[in-house]
């Protein structure tokens, strides 16, 4: 697959060369035709300005900014006409209807058949009572939904996304997350997604980088990042020796969490066998035994705990 977004070296400092404050340093990452690429990092990390830097409104002090094969420097206009934005932070005119909004960015981005597309994305993004509407009016989650619907308008070949369903109702969040995988899929849309919703990261994308301190510090799949950890959780039900459990780990001085007989113990997957293996000396006998494995969000707090300084 060809890149849609290349990036290299982008690095944006505030201030002087001397005491000036590194937002984002030298980082260099890709986005793949058709490939949805997770950005994740505390708040600080630099995220916000990277994206800022990606859609022109801020200057890179150095760094290259290339989409679809072409210098988004020389080439912002074209460019701009084939990506498009969408994020929880920003507002749109609080006075004009929702109807109005629409209509005004589909002649910015030069649409045609205004009506019909608007009408299409306002059924898919649960908006048809909606846009008489003015937009003062309307919820956080309602307004996260307009903003989304603005970013469709254009037919965009990359779009960043900036918490993309944050405000959002559960059941609301899984039909646009199901949306934007129908548009990756059927259309080939390319996008860059930040999110603290780590369950949805590992749900939508194919390759997740991990931004602390404004330095890209990991890069991989959900997948692999995740079984990176080898810490992983044992629950136990342990009825009649729940007593003697309870002292036999306190005297091999392993951890654990007690709920009336079920114990979660935070133990090293390879050394599960070695665990039940102890509690069959010891005459231990459980009735019922789960193993939790890492997730992307154990993945996360575990690296940005190792970054720390």
């Amino acid at each position: 697959m060809e890149n849609v977004l290349e990036v290299k070296n982008l690095t944006k400092k505030f201030g002087s060369s001397v005491d000036g404050f590194i937002a984002v340093n030298d980082i260099s990452f890709s986005l793949k035709d058709g490939e949805i690429l997770g950005v994740l990092g505390p708040n600080g990390a630099g995220k916000t300005t990277t994206i800022q830097m990606l859609l022109g409104i801020m200057e890179p002090s150095h760094g290259t900014i290339d989409y679809f094969g072409k210098e988004f420097i020389k080439n912002r206009e074209e460019i701009l006409k084939q990506i498009n934005f969408s994020s929880t932070y920003i507002n749109l005119p609080w006075w004009c209807t929702v109807s109005e909004i629409l209509d005004l960015f589909c002649r910015l981005y030069g649409v045609k058949d205004r009506q019909k597309r608007i009408k299409k994305l306002a059924t898919e993004f649960e908006l048809d009572g909606l846009l008489s509407k003015q937009y003062s009016m309307l919820s956080a989650g309602e307004r996260t939904r307009v903003l989304l619907t603005k970013a469709f308008l254009n037919y965009p070949k990359l779009l960043l996304l900036d918490e993309p369903t944050a405000s959002l109702d559960i059941d609301i969040a899984v039909r646009i997350r199901e949306f934007l995988k129908k548009q990756q899929k059927e259309y080939g849309v390319s996008m860059l997604l930040t999110s603290h919703n780590m369950s949805e990261v590992e749900e939508m994308c194919d390759r997740v980088i991990v931004i602390n301190k404004g330095t890209i510090i990991a890069t991989d799949t959900p997948e692999n990042l995740a079984k990176s950890i080898s810490s992983s959780y044992v629950e136990l039900l342990i009825s009649r020796d729940h007593k003697k459990a309870e002292d036999f780990f306190t005297k091999i001085d392993l951890p654990f969490e007690k709920n009336k007989h079920r114990f979660t113990l935070p133990i090293d997957e390879h050394k599960v066998a070695e665990l039940l293996m102890l509690l069959a000396s010891e005459k231990i006998e459980y009735e019922e035994i789960g193993i939790e494995k890492p997730d992307l969000e154990d993945y996360f707090l575990e690296l940005i705990e190792k970054t720390k300084i």
